[in-house]
């Protein structure tokens, strides 16, 4: 991948201080950049001190505002566009998730993406296709770009928990549905949840709920009983 493509963004070493056992990768959605997750992660390193958070801005400008960055285009969403828009971003992101994991020492059974919007759509196409599988997927009001294609090109089958607002007027509510069911007639374990009265955001509700899934995606066996008293506080 040429080094004009590499991915920078804001980050958040592991609360307590030590060496990251865990990596957190946060993926924003379309218009956005890096800044607009990366506050997600003190509140996520209360269940996860051992997690380095990391939120890169995507590669490209927006093409619709004059600030923010987008993964891929959104002028023409028909389905066959935003997949090639996909599919042109993945790479990026693969070659950033494994600079990232080779930069703290870890694989990618310690490593978590979690993705909001156009996030989760990147989340999701690029964790199915990697050689391993990540510890979990965790995608806020998000799709399921290219569903067509998966059953071919799947390659692993990490947990996927996707959580929407069934008041969202940028990605309908629909979407959560339409994804789950793509994603378990290829075999994966999927859970959802809907967030009453919610737009196109993430609430307290959904993130707890998701704060739970990491802890219980990442954390070792015996250590979870603690985390998860935690992630309920």
């Amino acid at each position: 991948m040429p080094d004009f493509f590499a991915l920078t963004g804001p980050s958040h070493p592991p609360a307590n201080g030590g060496p990251a056992r865990r990596l957190v990768i946060l993926l924003h959605g379309y218009g956005a950049d890096g800044n607009d997750l990366i506050g997600l992660a003190p509140h996520l390193a209360q269940v996860l001190p051992d997690a380095a958070f990391v939120s890169p801005d995507a590669p490209f400008p927006c093409e619709m505002a004059p600030y923010g960055r987008q993964w891929f285009g959104l002028t023409d969403r028909q389905p066959a566009t935003m997949l090639a828009g996909t599919r042109m971003a993945a790479p990026i992101l693969d070659a950033f998730i494994d600079d990232q994991l080779a930069a703290h020492g870890l694989t990618d059974d310690a490593l978590a993406l979690v993705g909001f919007s156009q996030g989760t759509m990147m989340a999701l196409h690029v964790a199915l296709r990697r050689a391993r599988p990540c510890a979990a997927v965790l995608g806020y009001s998000g799709r399921l770009i290219g569903a067509e294609v998966l059953a071919d090109e799947i390659a692993v089958r990490p947990p996927v928990f996707l959580v929407h607002g069934d008041a969202d007027p940028m990605v309908p509510v629909a979407s959560l549905a339409d994804a789950v069911a793509g994603l378990e007639a290829v075999g994966l374990s999927v859970d959802s949840h809907v967030c009453p009265g919610l737009g196109h955001g993430i609430d307290g509700d959904g993130l707890a709920l998701g704060a739970r899934f990491l802890v219980s995606s990442l954390t070792p066996t015996g250590d979870r009983a603690d985390a998860d008293m935690k992630a309920d506080d």
